[in-house]
């Protein structure tokens, strides 16, 4: 194995691209605080600003996705004109119905027909801010399901799920995805109705070509095999998203490879296996909320801790480790593996990336950049963006 990263790597981790979430960079917290921090955003064109210097400082992050109705606009053009002009890109739009009295039973799959329209006309309304924003994705998580033996009948829920989802799937455009997310469990703690992967993969493969998976790192059982999920759905071509991120106990959002980095390394194998490196099918995102640390840096760590994960992983001799599967070297296959993950790339990508005019250090360039002390001092006033704004 080769311990240098070769032109051939170079090459195609320069077509790397993350996309960083909108509500990062908002104040966020537990379920007993939302903690206040100076400099947060106020508005949509703010968390845009914030991103951009993301991208700015890593050449990583050059699409923000939005939130609705958390990024709602009056006019979307001027918000795309914004990004634009900041040298990024809008992109998925992530839908929600979980912070409305309303979908306290369910949205999707309530069983009162006027609220599963109130739901559905939601969706819609994201498309067409999706047609004005030039996004491709539509993005569903719901968090929806029961807390009690007997509390709903799960089955019918699925068929009221499948059916709303048709009608969202057919406003979208040639051009459009819908992206369905899924989570084990929480808010709802009994069933869930998009528990795992193969419940989303059965209702999008239902709806058709131009409807995908999501895997969020965060959203298994402690133990899963995250990385065969990753290589199944490449598999199967139903691999839309990532929402990268980590986790101690359950959907902590924290910042991607802190708990595990391995995890992240082994994912990212089968990632590069499966054909799904900048595979224009397969979008990278980051799914996190900074609660205690500062929101820019923690998204600039973010994007350099997948960059170097995906670094190692192309340092992974397949050659070698195909001999090696084959002639049954259980321990020599392990061996190149765990060579790949513990080659230190860090000092390869800092000259790389001094090479193409960025900081060969983002986090230490931002630290002395004073974008901090200019957002501090001039976002004083008006209501901080937060969960639900």
């Amino acid at each position: 194995m080769s311990t240098q990263l070769t032109p051939e790597i170079l090459s195609t981790l320069e077509k790397q691209s993350i996309e960083v979430p909108s509500w990062a960079y908002g104040n966020s917290g537990t379920r007993f605080k939302v903690f206040g921090t100076p400099g947060t955003p106020r508005d949509p064109f703010e968390k845009i600003a914030d991103a951009a210097e993301v991208n700015r400082l890593t050449g990583l992050a050059p699409a923000v996705a939005l939130h609705i109705p958390w990024d709602l606009v009056d006019d979307f053009s001027k918000l795309r004109a914004h990004a634009e002009d900041l040298g990024v890109q809008l992109g998925t739009v992530n839908s929600n119905t979980f912070q409305d009295d309303d979908y306290k039973f369910g949205a999707l799959t309530h069983e009162d027909a006027a609220i599963r329209r109130k739901a559905i006309d939601h969706h819609l309304q994201c498309v067409d801010v999706m047609d004005e924003t030039g996004s491709r994705d539509l993005k569903i998580w719901l968090a929806e399901g029961s807390n009690y033996p007997g509390q709903a009948d799960m089955r019918g829920r699925q068929d009221r799920l499948q059916e709303s989802l048709q009608e969202i799937y057919a406003r979208l455009s040639d051009d459009q995805r819908l992206v369905l997310e899924y989570k084990f469990f929480e808010p709802a703690f009994y069933h869930t109705d998009v528990p795992d992967w193969g419940t989303s993969y059965a209702q999008v493969a239902s709806l058709g070509e131009k409807a995908m998976v999501c895997l969020d790192t965060g959203h298994h059982a402690p133990g899963t095999n995250i990385e065969f999920i990753v290589m199944q759905l490449l598999r199967l071509g139903k691999l839309g998203s990532f929402d990268f991120n980590s986790r101690f106990y359950a959907d902590d959002d924290l910042i991607v490879g802190a708990a595990d980095p391995f995890q992240l390394f082994r994912i990212l194998v089968e990632v590069v296996r499966g054909d799904g490196l900048n595979n224009p099918d397969v979008s990278f995102m980051l799914d996190q909320c900074h609660n205690v640390e500062e929101k820019i840096p923690g998204q600039i760590r973010s994007v350099l801790n997948v960059q170097e994960m995906t670094a190692r992983a192309l340092l992974l001799d397949r050659d070698a480790l195909g001999a090696a599967q084959r002639s049954g070297d259980v321990l020599g296959a392990n061996a190149i593996m765990m060579d790949a993950f513990y080659t230190d790339v860090r000092p390869a990508l800092a000259e790389w990336r001094e090479s193409r005019g960025l900081p060969a250090d983002p986090m230490a360039a931002y630290a002395a950049s004073g974008y901090q002390a200019k957002i501090n001092a001039d976002r004083v006033g008006g209501a901080q963006a937060s969960w639900g704004a």
